[in-house]
Parts: C-alpha cells; sequence; structure tokens
C-alpha cells in the first residue's frame, strides 16, 4: 500500500541510492517518493498464498517469483512500484539485486485504499513493460480474481474469476483453483477462511 502523504522529490539515481539506506519502503512516481504502508493480515495471507503456488509451479524453470520487497522498474527513469507478487523469466532479471525490470506477471492485492491507483495509474505504468503478458488484481474482500492478459495482437483482455472457477496465468502456465488462492485466508469483509474442503 503507497501513502501519499508528503512525497520527497528527487530523481529517479538520488531515490534508488536515497531508498537503500532507509528503513521503509518507497515508491517513486514522476519525479516523488511515498512511503508504503503495511497491509492488512488477509493482504498478506493472499500474496504468500500466490507466491507459494508460483515458486512450486515454476522451480527448476529459471524464474524468479518475488513479492512485497522486490521492485519493479518500469523504465531507468522510474517509476518504480513494490507489486504484491511478481514473476520474471528473463535472462536480463535472473542476477538482478535491486529492481527488476522484465516480469511476464505481476499481481496485486487489492485494498480500498489502493484499488482505484492499482487499476488505474499504476497499470498504465505496469502496461509500459513489454514482457509484461499479464496483470492480476486479487480481491481480499471476496473470492474474485480478475486477469488482464495481454493477447497476440497486444490488446489486454479481462478473465474474472470467482469461487468456484479455476484460474489460468498464461503466462507462466499456472493453473489452479480460486480456493486455492484464499486457502485459509479470512476475508477483509468477514467471509470465511477460504479453507479448501
Amino acid at each position: 500500500m503507497i501513502a501519499a502523504l508528503d512525497p520527497i522529490p528527487m530523481n529517479p539515481q538520488e531515490y534508488l541510492a536515497w531508498e537503500e539506506k532507509q528503513p521503509l519502503k518507497y515508491e517513486y512516481l514522476e519525479g516523488k517518493v511515498y512511503a508504503m504502508t503495511g497491509g492488512t493480515i488477509p493482504h498478506n495471507d493472499l500474496a504468500v498464498n500466490l507466491t507459494t503456488l508460483l515458486k512450486n509451479h515454476l522451480r527448476g524453470r529459471g524464474c524468479k517469483v518475488q513479492m512485497a520487497d522486490a521492485k519493479v522498474g518500469i523504465s531507468e527513469q522510474g517509476p518504480f512500484h513494490y507489486p504484491d507478487v511478481m514473476v520474471s523469466c528473463d535472462e536480463r532479471d535472473r542476477r538482478a539485486t535491486r529492481v527488476l525490470s522484465h516480469p511476464c506477471l505481476i499481481i496485486e492485492v487489492l485494498s480500498p485504499s489502493t484499488e482505484a491507483f492499482d487499476r488505474g495509474r499504476k497499470f498504465q505504468n505496469y502496461r509500459q513493460i513489454a514482457e509484461l503478458q499479464e496483470y492480476v488484481l486479487v480481491s481480499a474482500d471476496q473470492r474474485m480474481v480478475e486477469c488482464f492478459h495481454r493477447n497476440d495482437q497486444g490488446i489486454w483482455e479481462l478473465y474474472t474469476y470467482s469461487e468456484e472457477d479455476s484460474v489460468l496465468l498464461r503466462s507462466v502456465g499456472w493453473e489452479g483453483l480460486v480456493t486455492e488462492i484464499y486457502e485459509d485466508v479470512v476475508l477483509e469483509g468477514g467471509q470465511g477462511d477460504g479453507r479448501i474442503q
């Protein structure tokens, strides 16, 4: 989650050097840095579930599965964001230590304070990444997954999955149930724990 209070202006190089020394994470957008705020336990549980499912699926395939503390750069000049989960299978990202630049999949877990930004400006930024094939939004208050997939013509198509559906992430060849993503998650809206029956 991003906190928009008192953004600090600086150039991309200053931001990258400065942020390494900070105890908090900061996103970089339009020449300003924004402090990242903490998420909820359901938000974290969803990110952990997704990371685990993808890591297990991609083991041994040369892909990096990252969550929360890994930064993505839209270009060398920014913006720089911290997706909840991302996957890069690009050789150029294999030895990255500070920023991934070529992810094929980015996932954001929605929260009320960031949903509009995740759907709007952030997705607009992510679409500039040539290698990005899918952008996935996961609700933290209902069992719903929205998958934006870039087709062969470069057009983004939306696939929406609900509680009983099977989800297909074409970018990494993963298919699983919505209930797997929500396993052991107590939804923010108070719905059950999402356990697989």
